[in-house]
């Protein structure tokens, strides 16, 4: 498998994801779709979207709920760059128009694949033993020191992971959920006392390694304001390869701010 390949795969799941064609992210011009439910989507996206806007630099996808898609087209063909869609203040423009289906923008990403030559360039040192995980590992670590290396509501995604581990304890664990058949999505957790040694980028590196030879394509996400993630990306051998934007409904939103 190389970059090209790598970069096909992905773009064919944002295809599934967004309702669209893969060549529909390689146009110059952007691309609005009707969103409906496809069974070949990442499995823990809530479909048919209201509204969501990806990009891999050339364009922006924009898939969303019927009625909307008119305003939706001018937001986004009006915009002076395509930057702009992703960024206060135009995204408060976004959000006039998400009001009509009592929505607003909740997710914000950027997402990473790997560079065959730098996640086997130069694996990273991990001052800690690593070991290989499956599932039937993770039975006792859904508590809240690995939540983002694992997911107890989706504890059937959890496929694989690799832990550093001091003297039999676990310090750090980077774990990937099938999220969709080609590709699995990388987590990542340090505890506290083990931070800035370099295991984070270790496990994830191996972990990557691990997920080609099992004939799948490791992915990585992070808030955009996430720096330390984005951080160990980069030194992971990942690369910056597209955005997104997803709207959910203000209800749903309440509830995860705690109202």
């Amino acid at each position: 498998m190389n970059n090209k390949e790598i970069l096909r795969i992905a773009q064919q799941q944002s295809a599934y994801d967004c309702c669209c064609k893969a060549e529909d992210f390689l146009k110059n011009e952007n691309v609005v779709c009707e969103a409906f439910e496809s069974a070949y989507a990442r499995k823990y996206l809530k479909l048919p979207h209201i509204c969501s806007l990806v990009s891999y630099g050339s364009n922006i996808v924009a898939c969303g709920q019927k009625e909307l898609l008119p305003e939706i087209e001018g937001f986004i063909n009006d915009a002076p760059y395509i930057a702009a869609c992703f960024e206060t203040p135009r995204l408060y423009l976004l959000n006039d128009i998400l009001a009509k289906a009592d929505a607003r923008v909740c997710f914000m990403g950027a997402c990473f694949l790997p560079d065959i030559d730098r996640v086997y360039g130069a694996e990273p040192s991990c001052p800690y033993e690593l070991r290989v995980l499956t599932a039937e590992d993770f039975a006792d670590l859904y508590v809240p020191a690995w939540s983002n290396a694992l997911c107890e509501d989706r504890k059937q995604l959890d496929v694989l992971g690799v832990g550093a581990y001091e003297k039999g304890m676990l310090v750090g664990l980077a774990g990937c959920s099938a999220d969709c058949d080609s590709m699995w999505q990388i987590g990542v957790d340090v505890l506290p006392g083990y931070r800035r040694q370099g295991i984070a980028g270790a496990l994830t590196n191996r972990l990557a390694r691990e997920v080609f030879d099992r004939g799948k394509v490791p992915f990585y996400s992070a808030a955009w304001s996430n720096v330390i993630s984005r951080k160990n990306a980069v030194r992971s051998g990942f690369i910056p390869a597209w955005v997104e934007a997803a709207a959910r409904p203000n209800a749903e939103i309440a509830k995860r701010l705690g109202g």
